[in-house]
């Protein structure tokens, strides 16, 4: 009677034989010797390395302290070779073991030339990154398969995100030093920009005139900062800004006769406010109907045709919300870089700062420190993408404390990080706001006063331009009406 053999035992009998196979990272110990070598040789070579490449890149540990220290005495302005680094390395038993000096003789040896050291380098370079993915790989997978519930699967793709960014971003942020003309040929391309553009603007309209002339428009890789008390109109502004960006797109799309994804789209995360709250704000704004009686269905069916109007309107913009609370940097970047991907982003609103969750565990015990990698993470993003990101932001109690409540880079609140970060800082104020809450008794001189006061604030706000990278700072007068959640521009000579 014949024996069945298991699958395992048939496959372990047709292996007996042969060798064992397995996967060994990856890596090439005879590229990082003959690194080594042409280094031990020539000092000077290490000027054509660059920066990127550093000791933890090797795989072989010894190759990376032999790196280190090569560095280390080149810094020093001594000369790094097999004689002199035999006395540095007299008492490391490692190399000890595998010959001690007369290994770094064959490392000189084993020498390559000054003109393919570049390209040792980045070999060097790229198999370091593999088995960085390869160890993130092994993590997501360990990971998945511990049941933890108090972990759940969202916040594991977020933890490996946020890795794969760092890891993408490592020794991408310096490019090193770069010959004038390639900045001069750009500064010169964005001038050419705002002269043939009707408003000479570099960057993507405001809609708001006065407010344009200051920033210049919404330009290109900056990260700006709108804050302001409660009630002030933090998200009004915004939400203002953001839908007059998308309609000057949205326009400029059908003048020049390209798609939307052409012209580009507006992102918005809304925090704190859902997407149909956000929405009837501006479709409140857009058809010039009382948003209190847009929610209440206290319009008339005249109005109500309009504003079917102006929705079927609306609904062409490439206007796009995402309203998930309590998002996290990492995952806010991964629905950024998306949307720029699939429809062309241009300008990102982020409703509001405070709302955004850290991502590293140590940032998140600590509230100053988790700021700092939320604003980053926002200048990170605007960088990345090349676009203007708008952040709005909570300002501290101290402004209600003071007499004068006009609102000072100081009450940022939380961290100084925010103003640091920011290219421009804008705050919000409107002077009728606290002067409706003082009112006098009747009859007396102060309540004549207050009444000259209110009748000079009254649908007045101001955008303070507190900080501003590329131009001038000061103040700009807007109209707000507050029936319409909408700011517009102020009439001359009010």
């Amino acid at each position: 009677m014949a024996t069945i053999l298991s699958k395992e035992q048939t496959l372990l009998a047709g292996n007996e034989n042969s060798a064992l196979t397995y996967r060994q990272a990856p890596s090439n110990i005879d590229a990082e010797q003959a690194l080594l070598g042409a280094l031990l040789i020539n000092n000077e070579a290490l000027q054509h390395i660059g920066d990127q490449l550093r000791s933890e890149h090797f795989y072989e540990p010894l190759h990376g302290r032999i790196f280190e220290a090569i560095q280390k005495f080149n810094n020093k302005g001594l000369i790094a070779n097999p004689v002199t680094l035999r006395h540095y390395f007299d008492q490391d038993e490692a190399l000890a073991d595998i010959g001690g000096g007369t290994y770094l003789a064959k490392l000189a040896a084993a020498s390559v030339t000054v003109i393919n050291i570049s390209d040792y380098s980045s070999m060097i370079y790229d198999l370091a990154l593999k088995r960085q993915l390869i160890a993130i790989g092994e993590d997501v997978v360990n990971n998945a398969y511990t049941h933890q519930v108090d972990i759940p699967a969202t916040s594991q793709i977020e933890e490996a995100e946020q890795k794969l960014f760092n890891m993408s971003i490592e020794g991408s942020g310096d490019r090193g030093f770069r010959p004038i003309r390639h900045a001069v040929i750009k500064a010169i391309e964005q001038t050419d920009h705002a002269l043939k553009h009707q408003n000479h603007l570099v960057g993507i309209t405001t809609g708001l005139q006065d407010l344009d002339k200051m920033l210049g428009g919404l330009k290109r890789s900056d990260l700006l900062i709108l804050a302001g008390r409660p009630s002030m109109g933090k998200t009004a502004l915004a939400v203002n800004m953001a839908y007059n960006a998308g309609l000057s797109l949205f326009k400029k799309a059908k003048s020049d006769g390209i798609s939307a994804k052409e012209a580009g789209s507006i992102g918005f995360f809304s925090l704190e406010m859902s997407a149909e709250q956000l929405s009837t704000r501006m479709l409140s704004s857009a058809s010039k109907l009382n948003s209190y009686g847009i929610l209440n269905g206290k319009i008339t069916a005249e109005e109500f045709s309009h504003l079917v109007r102006v929705s079927n309107e609306m609904s062409q913009m490439p206007f796009f919300i995402d309203d998930t609370p309590a998002l996290s940097i990492a995952a806010l970047r991964t629905r950024a870089r998306r949307l720029h991907r699939m429809h062309n982003l241009k300008v990102l609103v982020v409703d509001y700062l405070q709302l955004v969750r850290g991502s590293s565990a140590s940032s998140q015990n600590n509230r100053v420190q988790e700021i700092s990698e939320i604003t980053q993470g926002l200048k990170a993003i605007a960088k990345e993408l090349d676009i203007p990101v708008i952040a709005l932001s909570q300002l501290s109690r101290a402004v209600e404390q003071r007499e004068n409540k006009r609102p000072l880079l100081s009450d940022l609140r939380e961290s100084g990080s925010i103003e640091q970060d920011a290219d421009v800082v804008m705050f919000i104020f409107r002077e009728e706001y606290y002067l409706s809450r003082e009112q006098p008794k009747e009859g007396t001189t102060e309540h004549a006063t207050w009444m000259a006061d209110m009748d000079k604030a009254m649908n007045v706000a101001e955008v303070i331009v507190a900080k501003h990278r590329q131009g001038a700072i000061g103040d700009v007068k807007l109209r707000f009406d507050a029936s319409l959640t909408q700011f517009d521009n102020l009439a001359e000579g009010y």
